[in-house]
């Protein structure tokens, strides 16, 4: 076992903000990656996802992105840039390694349960974002579909449903998205629980601002927290313009359950047949290493203040609920590391 001031799990836009905040604050750390190789989730997306056409990737600190092609697919691009940081800044990067259980350790340390063996810090960050937890949603009749379920996190590209009928359920930005990029070798239906919000030109800062205090209020209140990015709205581009008058974004509510050959309106007995149905649902947060420390609420979400976790001030929490943005993730590393170095050093007076 080893003993560390603190363990940042994961690799990605918040445990790398982080990292380099503990690096400078002189701090002794290590941070642990599942992932083979830097990039964090980026690496995993579709390669048809350019870098210009997701939400912004903002500058980690102390390392600008700079201007690179916005044609290239952005899972090259900032893994590139991810590889880039941690050498730069000689981050202690350790992979592949799986963070297995967080559990209370002795004399006030916790214990970090690995795949590499374990760590006993005095405090830690947990930096493990979404993309490992896809959320699939459940409808009657789900198993009898004659056809492929996949979840966006599975998705390779639209070719792959040439000539096919494609049930596309979520009104999120990869749920456009991959509409969008389906639709023109497929036909297809778009379903979503809400109707979905589309905005005419920037995202101002009040509506920024609006949108994270609303996912901020429910982390503190224990709750599971929402997307910054869905509430929002999606961005109207020329793209979107011509997909909303060919049809494609017309929508339709949410069936109420599945079939051999398709989806189904118990109200109207509408039968959509389907060769496949992609769920572009979203994903939750992965935390269930962190259960031994009991942190959720009866809500089901992490009481969070803060990036600190309320039922346990060691454990810090970035990139999760208000900070799950790329200039989120920064902010909230910078916020961890100074309530982290304030912790340890009240630690370090009482022994």
């Amino acid at each position: 076992m080893v003993d560390i001031d603190v363990v940042v799990i994961g690799a990605g836009q918040a445990g790398l903000s982080s990292a380099y905040f503990l690096r400078r604050a002189g701090l002794d750390f290590v941070v642990l990656d599942r992932s083979p190789a830097p990039g964090g989730a980026w690496q995993f997306r579709w390669p048809s996802l350019t870098l210009g056409a997701t939400h912004r990737v903002h500058d980690l600190p102390g390392l600008p992105l700079g201007s690179p092609d916005p044609r290239r697919p952005s899972s090259e691009v900032v893994s590139e840039y991810f590889a880039r940081y941690e050498q730069t800044f000689d981050l202690p990067v350790l992979r592949p390694v799986e963070a297995r259980s967080v559990e209370e350790g002795t004399a006030g340390r916790l214990l970090v349960r690995t795949s590499a063996g374990d760590w006993s810090p005095r405090a830690l960050v947990n930096a493990t974002g979404t993309w490992e937890r896809p959320f699939w949603p459940r409808y009657p009749g789900q198993e009898t579909f004659a056809g492929l379920q996949l979840h966006t996190a599975d998705y390779v590209s639209a070719e792959e449903f040439a000539g096919k009928h494609v049930v596309v359920v979520g009104g999120g930005a990869s749920g456009v998205q991959l509409l969008m990029e389906i639709a023109r070798v497929a036909t297809t239906t778009w379903v979503t629980r809400r109707p979905p919000v589309f905005r005419e030109g920037p995202l101002d800062e009040e509506a920024g601002r609006a949108a994270v205090a609303r996912v901020d209020a429910r982390v503190r209140a224990g709750l599971p927290p929402g997307s910054v990015v869905g509430a929002t709205g999606y961005p109207v581009t020329p793209q979107v313009r011509a997909a909303m008058a060919a049809g494609t974004l017309d929508r339709l509510p949410m069936f109420d359950r599945i079939v051999p050959e398709g989806v189904v309106w118990d109200d109207t007995g509408r039968l959509v047949r389907a060769d496949v149905i992609l769920w572009a649902t979203g994903f939750r947060p992965v935390v269930n290493h962190l259960a031994p420390l009991r942190l959720r609420e009866p809500g089901g979400g992490i009481r969070v203040e803060d990036t600190v976790a309320i039922l346990d001030p060691r454990v810090h929490l970035v990139g999760y609920g208000p900070s799950a943005s790329t200039i989120g993730a920064n902010r909230a590393g910078r916020t961890a590391v100074r309530h982290i170095k304030r912790l340890l050093g009240a630690v370090s007076e009482a022994a």
